[in-house]
């Protein structure tokens, strides 16, 4: 009896273990309604860069049913790379880390302290060749948006692009229930001057530069569950201006 009890746990252990084995190989993940590929990478505990490197996507744009391979939890970076969270800083990483921040700057290539939830730091030199530049996934689409929070164009530009008539609300980063981050992971309240408009990706792509009416340039970084067909909601970090912007119909221009 005893060695059919030994036997038996035995048994157990090796079940155990192939189940253990079985979760922390890779994974998939069904895309659900409401979903951004920011929230799945945060989720997730992986970086938005290597979310879209295993399931080769050129875009943070992802649709419903969309199956996504996940990185295996086995699998995760080493010691000597972090993936930044939200609420991050990098004096706060450089403390917690015991590096200073002139190191992590020099191994990430970094020209500032801005930095973005979803990407990931080389914590030492040597795990530099293996980090692609922090700001590589966020950082271009932050500055064209900083570029055009002064460009407050009233007249439509020139160059080519398609216009259309739209129904334009406004938000704030402060709104209830709002997180401040954008559907492409860009903190709006880390840059409240910041020229951006909430659109429906299968009208509007999400990255694109768009002139609106009584607003100026923006970039279409966000998305929202009422905006859906011709509407838009601009970015107004004033709750005041806000109201005073109210609901109207302008006319746009998606330049790119």
């Amino acid at each position: 009896m005893r060695k059919q009890l030994i036997a038996l746990a035995a048994g157990f252990l090796i079940l155990g273990s192939a189940t253990m084995t079985a979760q922390a190989a890779s994974v998939s993940y069904t895309v659900e309604k409401g979903d951004t590929l920011w929230a799945i990478a945060q989720a997730n505990d992986i970086s938005v860069e290597d979310l879209q490197a295993s399931n080769l996507l050129d875009t943070s744009l992802i649709f419903p049913e969309q199956q996504l391979e996940l990185e295996s939890k086995s699998d995760k970076k080493s010691d000597d790379t972090y993936t930044i969270k939200k609420g991050d800083t990098l004096t706060k990483i450089a403390e917690e880390k015991e590096v200073t921040i002139a190191d992590l700057m020099n191994w990430n290539n970094l020209s500032s302290d801005l930095i973005f939830a979803g990407d990931t730091l080389a914590l030492s030199a040597k795990a530099t060749s293996n980090i692609t530049k922090v700001q590589q996934t966020q950082a271009p689409q932050a500055k064209q948006a900083q570029s055009t929070s002064t460009q407050t164009t009233t007249s439509a530009p020139q160059q080519g692009g398609k216009t259309m008539t739209v129904r334009a609300t406004a938000y704030t980063a402060y709104c209830a229930g709002c997180s401040g981050i954008t559907a492409t992971g860009y903190d709006l309240r880390a840059n409240p001057g910041a020229k951006v408009i909430a659109v429906d990706p299968s009208v509007i792509p999400l990255g694109s530069r768009v002139w609106v009416e009584g607003y100026g340039e923006a970039i279409a970084s966000d998305t929202g569950g009422a905006i859906k067909g011709n509407r838009i909601d601009v970015f107004i970090p004033d709750n005041n201006k806000v109201y005073q912007w109210g609901v109207r119909n302008v006319t746009i221009k998606v330049l790119n």
